[in-house]
């Protein structure tokens, strides 16, 4: 399994969520506090967005552990962004720890991660590919269950009707998880899927905490919302997380000890909005 942030909201640097916090995705590559095995460290990688540049992220991905990188630690001491992914990687499946297989993944204006696996991926991998598109088909670079399910989330956004953009992901997001669980089903497979998905445009995002473990037993995932997060003096918070919003964490661990981070509940859904409120909602498929 893996560790990632998701940061949407006033532009701050990498490292106010990757360098600095106490709990930060650094350490956690390391030393995660809610994992069985604390180790994340077949590579990582970054998303962020630039929007008087580009709609599109930029991506920057190494095979290489998140705590030895000194690239990592430059760029994120001079990178601002007011909308970031980031993550960690423990391959799962006996996937290949190679570039093409760190996430976040890129299409477009998209930004995905992943931590977790679905579960018997290589006996559904055939018929997931039968249901793409040519265009998500020919885009798949890596082996991951991760970038399929991406790939899938792709074409269920093209199809989704046309809400509010936060609506729309959530949407192509339940349809894709529920598209993975009948294939999964469909396979004969017993074995359960682990879905704490991020997604984001660079203008919203939604992220899912799932499992099909019928003891409920999902990857963690926390919230926390306010005005903005910053980092003084080596602590780190967020200001006013009672108040009026204008950012929003979502991160696998919480990445500081100060007050507001909320866990998620199992199998559901963080959608934020434009209005960078974060919203849990049951994610029901």
């Amino acid at each position: 399994m893996c560790r990632f942030v998701l940061y949407l909201g006033p532009p701050l640097t990498l490292g106010n969520l990757i360098t600095e916090p106490s709990n930060s995705l650094i350490y956690q590559s390391y030393q995660s506090h809610e994992r069985e095995e604390p180790l994340n460290g077949d590579g990582f990688g970054i998303a962020w967005y630039v929007p008087e540049l580009s709609d599109e992220p930029a991506v920057f991905r190494s095979i290489s552990p998140a705590w030895s990188n000194r690239n990592l630690r430059e760029l994120a001491r001079v990178t601002r962004s007011g909308c970031i992914l980031a993550h960690v990687r423990a391959a799962t499946q006996d996937a290949t720890v190679s570039e093409a297989n760190c996430h976040p993944f890129t299409r477009g204006r998209f930004a995905f991660m992943h931590n977790g696996d679905v579960g018997g991926f290589q006996r559904i991998r055939r018929k997931l590919l039968d249901k793409l598109s040519d265009e998500t088909f020919g885009g798949i670079e890596g082996t991951t269950d991760s970038e399929h399910v991406f790939a899938l989330f792709l074409d269920h956004h093209r199809a989704a009707s046309p809400l509010d953009p936060a609506g729309r992901m959530a949407a192509a997001l339940r349809a894709t998880i529920a598209d993975v669980l009948a294939l999964v089903r469909g396979a004969g497979s017993e074995e359960p899927s682990y879905l704490n998905i991020a997604i984001t445009d660079g203008c919203c995002a939604v992220v899912a905490r799932y499992t099909s473990d019928p003891r409920g037993r999902a990857e963690s995932l926390h919230v926390t919302g306010g005005r903005r997060y910053t980092c003084t003096g080596g602590v780190c918070r967020m200001v006013h997380p009672s108040g009026e919003h204008s950012a929003a964490i979502v991160s696998s661990e919480p990445l500081s000890d100060d007050p507001g981070w909320e866990t998620v509940p199992v199998n559901h859904l963080v959608v934020i909005g434009g209005d960078r409120t974060a919203r849990i909602a049951p994610l029901t498929v």
